[in-house]
């Protein structure tokens, strides 16, 4: 019975020291992930929406395996990440690299504030009011035309605070932000941060779609 309460206190003591570990981990995580641009709702050490979202905009951003996964390796890569950088300079403008899945809000100094994972026009085909038609984000610069403050039901699903810079195309939050382009064209971005994001952009704002 004696050795039975050692080995439950040795498993209790074992999950805590895994928690604190982890904990701080995430911390840390969130912290660098701040620091360079990503959006991070709140620095606490808590895995929140925000924070796995943002791990995976890194892993897209830099290029590495897109497993929304926080290990060793990633806080070792995150140690040693760079700031990004903008392609374009100039007045405050959104840029949004198909290649790499991610959104860059960039302000009027040339300085990326808040980096998105995204998910964009899969280029596959659907059919729409009996039509073919391909799933495609265009490609250019354009301006943001309008906006739709709250929810907007489609005919291809509901479209979240969307910001329109290309007939139908919008910028828009989405339930599901998948690692690979996804969508019927418009540009997907995480649900918590959608409400935020429609007020920080404006219509006449700049809108930069590379591969």
């Amino acid at each position: 019975m004696l050795k039975a309460n050692w080995i439950i206190l040795a498993i209790i003591l074992f999950s805590v020291t895994t928690f604190a570990q982890s904990s701080k981990q995430i911390l840390e995580a969130e912290k660098l992930l701040s620091d360079l641009g990503y959006w991070i709702l709140k620095i606490d050490g808590v895995a929140d929406a925000s924070t796995k979202h943002a791990i995976v905009a890194f892993q897209k951003a830099e290029r590495r395996k897109r497993t929304g996964v926080l290990n060793t390796a990633e806080l070792k890569a995150l140690r040693l990440a760079k700031y990004p950088t903008p392609q374009f300079t100039g007045e405050a403008h959104i840029e949004v690299d198909i290649t790499r899945q991610v959104l860059f809000l960039v302000n009027e100094n040339g300085l990326i504030t808040h980096i998105l994972p995204i998910s964009s026009g899969s280029e596959e085909k659907y059919q729409q009011d009996g039509k073919w038609q391909i799933a495609h984000t265009p490609r250019g610069e354009f301006k943001i035309e309008r906006q739709i403050h709250g929810t907007r039901k489609a005919p291809l699903g509901n479209l979240y605070n969307p910001s329109y810079f290309y007939k139908g195309v919008a910028i828009h939050g989405s339930n599901s932000i998948p690692v690979s382009p996804a969508s019927h064209g418009c540009v997907r971005i995480p649900r918590f941060a959608d409400k935020l994001f429609i007020d920080m952009v404006w219509v006449g704002m700049k809108v930069y779609v590379y591969d």
